[in-house]
């Protein structure tokens, strides 16, 4: 079974920054992909940040400039970091994952985390 579980949500003011973590768990023989999606309240569930395998990076018109991805490999660990925040950027943020869990040959699983409350308040 392979888990993904995320920290680092909370409350901070307009202008703050928080760092968000992601950590990959279990039988996996290879990450292909790690994302951070969000979902305001009344609204659809939207990509923010994208990194493939070869460290390739792509983001959301709404927070480039402002967020950053990074990844662990050693540590099958990715985080977000979170400048120049605005309260539009109020959201539950959930880690995605696209993996080969070991003896599932070329068969990739998408994985899910719990999703972390992130509050920006103005």
């Amino acid at each position: 079974q392979v888990r993904l579980v995320e920290s680092g949500g909370g409350l901070v003011q307009a202008g703050g920054s928080l760092r968000l973590s992601c950590a990959a768990s279990g039988r996996i023989f290879n990450i292909n992909a790690m994302d951070w999606y969000r979902q305001a309240p009344g609204k659809q569930r939207e990509l923010v940040a994208h990194m493939s395998s070869s460290g390739t990076t792509t983001y959301a018109d709404s927070v480039k400039g402002r967020f950053a991805i990074s990844g662990d490999n050693a540590k099958n660990t990715v985080y977000l970091q979170m400048n120049s925040l605005k309260p539009e950027d109020t959201a539950v943020y959930y880690c995605h994952a696209n993996v080969i869990p070991v003896g599932w040959g070329k068969k990739t699983l998408d994985v899910w985390g719990q999703g972390t409350l992130v509050t920006v308040s103005s």
